[in-house]
């Protein structure tokens, strides 16, 4: 699957739509479109990952700069991750302590969770 981000809105969130696989190769332009959405002033940030056949070191820093940079500026980043293999990473690297993962855009957006 090629590599491609989709932006969306859902209320008060941004929705970053990730397809392909998230490497060395394509986390330049995937921190590029995240860096563009969050620095149009999004305080709220979805990553749904549900589409990401693999994603390595690199494109788990660009998730954890990302982070520290929403939340510097008082907002949230969440992520979506449905794959089994993805959620295996998220949890052996720990990422799931540092950002909230959801199974749904829908679960991930739901107003109450702010």
């Amino acid at each position: 699957m090629e590599f491609g981000v989709a932006v969306a809105s859902r209320g008060e969130w941004q929705v970053l739509t990730v397809t392909g696989e998230i490497d060395m190769a394509t986390a330049p332009r995937f921190r590029q479109r995240l860096l563009g959405v969050i620095s149009t002033g999004a305080q709220n940030v979805v990553i749904d990952l549900s589409s990401v056949d693999f994603i390595d070191s690199t494109g788990l820093g660009v998730l954890m700069g990302a982070a520290k940079r929403v939340r510097s500026a008082g907002g949230d980043i969440r992520l979506v991750s449905v794959g089994s293999r993805l959620a295996e990473l998220i949890e052996l690297t720990r990422l799931d302590r540092v950002l909230d993962v959801f199974d749904s855009v829908a679960a991930a957006t739901d107003q109450s969770g702010l």
